[in-house]
Parts: structure tokens; sequence; C-alpha cells
């Protein structure tokens, strides 16, 4: 297979937002390159102008593409030391003010962390207190979200997590093993909303106590991150909280002055500032 010069992303890029508004000239460029390649070869595609022909030509074939390009990979409490802070420290802290608190998993992918947050939310007794709004770029991973049925042997995994979490209760509680699937207990989501939102060009729709983005902006530029770091403080209260991914940082971003560091390790951070 050819090699992937930059001008065919570029004009692979120019294509799809000029078509579909999507913009993904700023993700980092290697993740990007690797991904298309990925989709070349899924499809048996000759070339990239193939690819960018078909994408034109076929809306369908490109929600396909977007499900490619995104990424997806995902666990129930996954890093849970963060969980424990949110349930020791930082959720606490907001219900000294507030009866209700909302929450937004911005890129929630196919739901894991929606479901980890209403498990805990549900064990602290507080679920009913909370709205949550869950968004992602990707209308098939959103509708694996709604749907709460994940591989029975991705479990294992989510188990040992949530072992470590410390929880007094069972992951095993929270869902039922059918036909090597398991099926989460659709009744700690039922007031969870699930939208389509792109990071990148959306616009700032609400107001949040607790903001969630973890493990997403890796795949941006720094350039789209400071831009998606703007609006996600734009949709946070003052005094509510950010959390990142584990491997990502606030400290070079314009907006860094505008947040605190809560706990430097599980990248969670308040904003001291409009």
């Amino acid at each position: 297979m050819q090699e992937i010069q930059i001008v065919d992303i570029r004009k692979l890029t120019e294509t799809i937002k000029s078509k579909y508004g999507y913009d993904f000239t700023n993700y980092a460029m290697s993740s990007f390159k690797r991904r298309v390649s990925r989709v070349l070869e899924l499809y048996k595609f000759p070339n990239i102008e193939t690819l960018i022909t078909r994408i034109s030509d076929d809306k369908a074939f490109f929600e396909d593409f977007v499900t490619e390009i995104t990424v997806n990979v995902t666990e129930m409490f996954r890093d849970p030391p963060f969980w424990r802070e949110l349930r020791d420290k930082i959720l606490p802290n907001i219900m000294l003010n507030h009866n209700k608190i909302t929450i937004w998993h911005a890129g929630c992918s196919s739901g894991e962390e929606v479901y980890s947050m209403a498990i805990m939310l549900k064990e602290m007794g507080i679920l009913d207190n909370c709205r949550i709004i869950a968004t992602d770029i990707d209308h098939e991973i959103l509708e694996k979200a709604k749907e709460g049925i994940y591989p029975a042997k991705n479990m294992e995994l989510n188990e040992k997590n949530y072992f470590r979490y410390r929880s007094s209760g069972q992951l095993a509680d929270y869902y039922e093993v059918k036909n090597g699937k398991a099926y989460m207990d659709r009744s700690l989501v039922k007031d969870v909303s699930y939208r389509k939102h792109d990071l990148v060009n959306g616009i700032v729709f609400n107001k949040f106590d607790i903001v969630l983005c973890r493990n997403v902006m890796i795949y941006f530029n720094q350039t789209l991150q400071n831009e998606v770091l703007k609006k996600l403080h734009e949709s946070i209260f003052k005094y509510g909280y950010l959390a990142i991914g584990s491997k990502e940082s606030l400290i070079w971003c314009e907006i860094a002055n505008r947040f605190i560091v809560v706990n430097n390790e599980e990248k969670i951070y308040k904003k001291i500032r409009e």
C-alpha cells in the first residue's frame, strides 16, 4: 500500500470539513494517519483518492469512517484511584453547597464511564439528585452507550477495577450475563441524556458542576486542545471541576490560570475564575 502523504491527509480533512462540517485538521497527525491507513486496509481501498471519493458520495459510509477514526477503547472504573477521589472528596465537596449536581461526560464513547459514574452515585445514595449528560461525536458508539450491552469477557477487567475502587458492593449486582454478553441494569441510566456533540465545532450548550473529558485530547494537537479546553472552561460553573486523562495536562494552555490543581496525579482541576 502506498505511503500516505501529508498532502493526502490535508485533502481528506478539507473534503470532510467542507462536506460534513467535521474538523479533523488538528488531530494528532501520527495517530490520524495510522487510523486512515487502517480504514484503507479494512475496506481494501487501493489509495486515499478512492477513500475521499467514497466519503464525498456516501454519507452512511462517512459515519462508518468516523467510527473507525475516533477512539473507542474504554473500561469501567478506569484508574480506580480517580474514582475514589471523586467519591471521597470531590462529590462531597460539591454537595456542601448543592442539592443537585450536573455532570457532563464529554466523549463518552461506549458508555462504560457513564455506568461507572451511575453506580458510584447510586452507592452514595445521590443518583436521583444528579443530572448526567453524555456526548460523543460518533452516532454509532452513542447507540452502544445507550444499549449498555458489553462483551462478557470485558467484565473481568471491569470487576478488577471495581475491586481496586474499594466499594462495599459487587459489580455483578449491576449486570446480567446472557449468551456471552453483559447486560447492564438500565435503571442506572434512565435519566441520562445521550447526545451527539462535536467537541471541536460544537457549541457550549450548558453549565456543569463536573466535566469529565478523559483520554480524549491526547488525539488532538496543542492548537485543538487549547480550543477544546476553552470550551470546557466555559461549560463549568465557577468552583466546578474538570477531570482529564492521566496523560493529559492543563499546564501549558491559555486558560490554565483559571483553574487550580486539586489532584495532579488524577488530573482533577477546579475552576476559580471565569
